[in-house]
């Protein structure tokens, strides 16, 4: 990826403007494109708004914008920002050169930056920093608009806030691993062994294990204090807000361990959600089991259980009851997803291995293929820094964080085959 930095530098000359922008400049909004030097959004100096950078008024914070370009060429750069008072001084430094830049007016305009030369396809950064100001802020800045030979149709970024794409765009692609089935045979277990590299558990991560057609179970990064393992299933009543869901409809909790907590969730469909505060660590290798059986009365019981190494045994996290539903396990899969916007821009990465199913007459299937697949901020273009694929005898997944390189989506992968079927006493569980 080529950085470009928006600093100070004493001895740089201000430029003179380098004519008007064109229709053909790509117009990247800050709103859906860019993060704070500080992952606290609230107060701190400045923030990024759905209409910009706002309220900047410490020197120490600074901003960075990333776009992707699709070929090698000249790129000239424009900042179309507002000064509320006075004069300000910004740097836009990269790819080895520094450029200053004097601004002022309390209206939206364009400001020329410069013109860089980019090698070759690749994500490109821009980073904004204030050097000095006379009013009490540095600036709104709205866009940073882009245009040259680099420049063209399939330059990526998150163009515009429709279908809230601000918010989707800087949490970052989601990606996913689809694990295929033997036709007609009724699944009852899912297995898959997770592990998160030392330093990709990044704040805002859900490492997601065991999804299947009515829910998920995996294990999250909540705060720097806080990790869980979580596990929910979806209410066949499609709505966001639980409180909507009639009591014929709703997720049924049967069992759970102690220290399990249990409510409703909602924003992204809505049912019953079960997770365990639990300090999980980057680098150990961790087990999860999910069970699904029709139990009558159209209905279908999900059980999910975690394996720890720290502690040796099989923790119980809790078992729902879903109404409607007469089915046994449905398409299998993993994803990898960054929940906190804030932390769009830091890259990680999650294998799973040894995934297996468990039929109904007691036979282990080994899963060894797996279709790669992303959310909609992929598919569209929006963001294009998502991969997967094998490696080690394991699959994985990684996202965000500018990396250039991407995987096609609807690629498929195949592991070797281990042979080694889990050794679990289900009957015990």
């Amino acid at each position: 990826m080529a950085a470009f930095v928006i600093a100070c530098k004493a001895n740089d000359a201000p430029l003179a403007n380098q004519g008007q922008v064109t229709e053909q400049a790509a117009v990247v909004p800050i709103g859906g494109n860019t993060w704070k030097s500080t992952k606290t959004q609230e107060g701190g100096g400045g923030a990024v708004a759905e209409q910009g950078i706002t309220g900047w008024s410490d020197p120490g914070v600074y901003f960075t914008t990333y776009a992707r370009v699709a070929k090698p060429g000249t790129m000239k750069v424009w900042l179309h920002l507002r000064v509320p008072e006075g004069k300000t001084k910004l740097r836009v430094e990269g790819l080895g050169k520094s450029k200053t830049i004097t601004v002022q007016g309390s209206t939206l305009q364009d400001h020329y930056a410069g013109e860089w030369q980019v090698a070759d396809t690749s994500y490109v950064a821009f980073t904004l920093k204030g050097i000095a100001k006379k009013g009490s802020t540095f600036a709104d800045v709205a866009s940073i608009k882009l245009e040259g030979e680099a420049i063209d149709a399939k330059t990526a970024y998150v163009k515009n806030n429709e279908g809230n794409f601000y918010y989707w765009g800087r949490r970052g692609p989601s990606v996913h691993l689809n694990y295929p089935l033997p036709e007609n045979t009724d699944v009852e277990w899912f297995y898959n062994e997770v592990t998160v590299p030392e330093g990709n558990d990044v704040i805002g991560s859900y490492f997601m294990a065991n999804g299947f057609a009515e829910g998920y179970f995996g294990m999250q990064v909540n705060s720097e204090n806080e990790r869980r393992i979580l596990f929910s299933v979806w209410s066949p009543f499609h709505t966001d807000d639980p409180n909507s869901i009639p009591d014929d409809q709703k997720i049924q909790l049967l069992k759970k361990s102690e220290g399990v907590h249990t409510g409703e969730f909602g924003n992204e469909g809505s049912g019953g959600q079960s997770y365990l505060k639990y300090n999980w660590k980057a680098g150990t290798t961790y087990k999860f089991l999910l069970q699904g059986r029709p139990s009558g009365d159209d209905h279908t019981t999900y059980t999910a259980y975690f394996f720890a190494p720290e502690r040796d045994e099989w923790l119980l996290i809790a078992s729902f009851r879903r109404p409607k539903t007469n089915t046994y396990l449905k398409r299998p899969h993993s994803f990898l997803e960054n929940f906190i916007p804030a932390y769009g821009d830091v890259e990680r990465k999650v294998l799973f291995s040894n995934q297996w199913a468990r039929d109904v007459d007691g036979n282990w299937i080994e899963l060894t293929k797996a279709q790669f697949t992303a959310d909609n901020t992929a598919r569209v273009g929006y963001r294009m820094d998502y991969g997967g694929g094998q490696s080690g005898g394991n699959f994985y997944l990684r996202n965000c964080g500018f990396f250039s390189a991407y995987t096609p989506i609807k690629s498929w992968f195949e592991r070797p085959a281990t042979g080694k079927a889990p050794q679990i006493n289900l009957e015990s569980l």
